[in-house]
């Protein structure tokens, strides 16, 4: 602990140097769509990831238009990009978007913020919404300071362990039903190269809050390690923290994909569909795409849960969800369009559209009693609704936290501070510089948030 007392700033300089940290300067990108007009009348403007899942939508939202007479203009950007203009727009309250696709690291602090609309005055006028079958830690995560509703998510996950069933058949390894990390990379070191060129796992490694940092802070809290302590003291270089960013770095080193530091969520799903790894520790939503129709690996796969060390469970909690801009010209409507694209009749829509693989599930519990789910998504459905079910965001670790979160620390200086924190990590994995030289420096950066907020 610091002995010399310094002046804090005032909440209310905090909050405005909070919503400079997501106010980041807009990256160039291509659209599609046309919301640059602001919504009125009969139509929305929606601007969201452009995600496979968000693609299809798109593609399925004229039956929307059909249905409701409501046109919808859809804006689409790449993660990194639609991130920073959602905040751009949503921060000054300019309602050219009435919806956005919003995580739930983002909704609680928008909600805070007062940038979002609560929807419980709208669930409780939509019955058939159904609010209460959505996943209970989905509506948790989607909720406010004040308990109130600000997003409803379109799909959700959690993380697990996705492996080759039948190269550990051929080699004569069984993968324990609760994997250890440890079990892990031996199990990695049997099966590298057990086929021509192929690597005993795939782990992200390409910069990022959201890549590297995702699983790797999963490893970080099952280790015993956390980003802060209760009374916000930085630890990125406390011994259980260091000890597994180091077993994190070796583990891709040795028995990783090639490229390791420039591949992440979209990388590593096209090692494990091309056969390139025989492991993999990711999102389960992964899982839709390894067992489609078109898949190579389609019924080859078997799945464990996210493995531990000192922990009960690690899988992460993550959902890209719908949320309604406060100055939303036209809120009434863009209900009409969350709940249409967050509801049951979506998801049968896609079932018989594109087929029941490519539902955006992880989110309702009706999902996995569908008979025609179940059926399809046999291999991977069951660990991922337990693995939805058992995330603990509040408590992920092995000590109290100051905020919430599992792959992030819900606060709005995580965005620069992981992402920073994930280019010093991708360049221990490519060799550039130590584990320690990376931590050193990231706990330097980390102890900058510290000092604004020890205390509170």
């Amino acid at each position: 602990m610091r002995t010399q007392s310094r002046r804090r700033p005032p909440r209310a300089t905090l909050a405005m140097a909070a919503a400079g940290t997501l106010l980041a300067p807009l990256l160039s990108g291509c659209w599609v769509g046309a919301g640059g007009s602001g919504s009125g009348g009969n139509s929305i403007n929606v601007l969201m990831v452009n995600n496979p899942q968000m693609t299809e939508l798109q593609k399925l939202a004229p039956r929307f238009t059909e249905e409701t007479g409501i046109k919808v203009n859809f804006t689409v950007l790449p993660e990194n990009d639609v991130r920073d203009k959602i905040s751009q727009d949503f921060a000054n309250q300019a309602g050219q978007y009435d919806v956005a696709t919003l995580s739930n690291y983002e909704i609680p602090i928008y909600a805070r913020n007062g940038w979002l609309r609560e929807m419980n005055s709208y669930v409780a006028k939509d019955p058939a919404y159904d609010e209460q079958d959505v996943l209970k830690p989905m509506r948790q995560s989607l909720t406010g300071d004040d308990g109130k509703l600000y997003g409803q998510p379109f799909y959700g996950e959690s993380s697990f362990l996705m492996y080759r069933k039948d190269v550990f058949e051929k080699e004569g390894l069984t993968m324990p039903a609760h994997p250890t990390w440890t079990q892990v990379a031996d199990l990695a070191a049997k099966v590298d190269g057990a086929e021509p060129g192929m690597n005993g796992i795939c782990l992200r490694g390409l910069p990022g809050w959201g890549e590297v940092m995702a699983p790797l802070t999963t490893v970080v809290n099952t280790f015993g390690g956390t980003w802060f302590d209760k009374g916000w003291k930085a630890r990125l270089n406390s011994p259980a923290f260091e000890k597994a960013v180091k077993f994190y770095v070796d583990l891709v080193r040795e028995h990783g994909e090639s490229g390791a530091a420039q591949s992440g969520f979209a990388e590593c799903l096209n090692n494990m569909t091309q056969g390139k790894v025989a492991m993999w520790y990711d999102a389960t939503s992964a899982a839709g795409s390894l067992e489609a129709s078109n898949s190579p690996v389609k019924g080859k796969l078997g799945y464990a849960p996210a493995p531990v060390e000192k922990t009960h469970s690690s899988g992460w909690l993550y959902t890209w969800a719908w949320g309604i801009q406060d100055a939303s010209r036209n809120p009434d409507k863009a209900w009409k369009f969350v709940s249409w694209a967050s509801g049951k009749q979506y998801e049968q829509l896609v079932g018989d559209e594109i087929g029941w693989s490519n539902v955006p599930a992880g989110k309702r519990a009706s999902t996995y009693t569908n008979p025609a789910y179940v059926k399809e998504a046999a291999a991977f459905q069951e660990m991922t609704k337990e693995a939805i079910e058992g995330a603990r965001p509040g408590d992920p670790g092995v000590q109290p936290r100051p905020a919430p979160g599992i792959q992030f620390v819900g606060i709005p200086e995580f965005t620069d501070l992981g992402t920073k924190v994930s280019q010093e990590i991708s360049a221990a994995i490519a060799g550039r510089q130590s584990v320690d030289a990376a931590l050193n420096k990231s706990q330097q950066l980390a102890e900058r948030i510290s000092e604004e907020y020890e205390g509170r």
